[in-house]
């Protein structure tokens, strides 16, 4: 006995040039987002995955995956501008759930709440909103430190009182113990021009090639049909 197995495709050139100008149409879209995230504060760069059989699929057989590495750090003015020098993400309660975020762009309110410029409260590692139970004199005498501690400064007493430790967490939602926080940072993204732009062209040299393919298989479909009717 005999056991014949694999795998046959079979489709015309047309469908064929039309799915991979698809596919290249998605990834100079993913390219273009990058560039554009380029001077966003906390953006992260995103990946295309091109799986083994996307020239069947088309663009059902690409994804995109998140880069976490660690953009840009900027040093700003502002002691309530946090960024971490390390891979994680800040937490903040959104109408829609949790969400996790690379922005650490934070305001205090009249009532204390320690939100983001959205107006969202930010979490503790305890998973409730921080809250300041005495609003600070000034944003300066608000102090982080590396591990996410937050503490006001008593004028008083020139002692520190805590407040909270900020609710840092990886890509799989585990707490992060040393975040390695940077107050007065801002992180802008972790794209590199340079890099998208030269992965743009040889994107940009398939997609012309697969036009010009379904420009030429057109035409020759076109000629036969025009062949066909003349001989009827």
């Amino acid at each position: 006995m005999r056991l014949n197995s694999g795998v046959q495709f079979n489709e015309n050139g047309l469908k064929t040039a039309i799915k991979a100008m698809q596919v290249q149409t998605a990834l100079m879209a993913n390219a273009s987002d990058n560039v554009n995230g380029f001077d966003k504060v906390g953006y992260q760069r995103k990946e295309a995955v091109v799986s083994s059989f996307t020239e069947y699929l088309g663009v059902d057989g690409l994804s995109t995956v998140v880069d976490d590495t660690v953009g840009r750090l900027s040093i700003t003015d502002n002691p309530l501008d946090l960024a971490m020098a390390s891979k994680g993400y800040f937490q903040v309660q959104t109408p829609d759930g949790v969400r996790m975020t690379r922005d650490g762009r934070f305001k205090i309110d009249v009532d204390g709440n320690f939100l983001d410029l959205d107006g969202n409260k930010v979490l503790s590692n305890t998973g409730v909103p921080i809250k300041f139970g005495t609003l600070p004199k000034g944003a300066k005498d608000v102090v982080v430190n590396t591990r996410g501690a937050i503490s006001v400064l008593d004028r008083k007493t020139k002692k520190l009182k805590h407040i909270a430790n900020l609710g840092i967490v990886d890509q799989n939602g585990a707490g992060i113990v040393n975040p390695q926080v940077q107050q007065g940072y801002c992180e802008f993204s972790n794209v590199a021009l340079q890099t998208e732009f030269m992965n743009l062209m040889p994107v940009k040299r398939t997609f012309e090639a697969n036009r010009q393919m379904f420009l030429i298989e057109n035409s020759n479909l076109q000629k036969t049909i025009s062949q066909l009717g003349s001989a009827s």
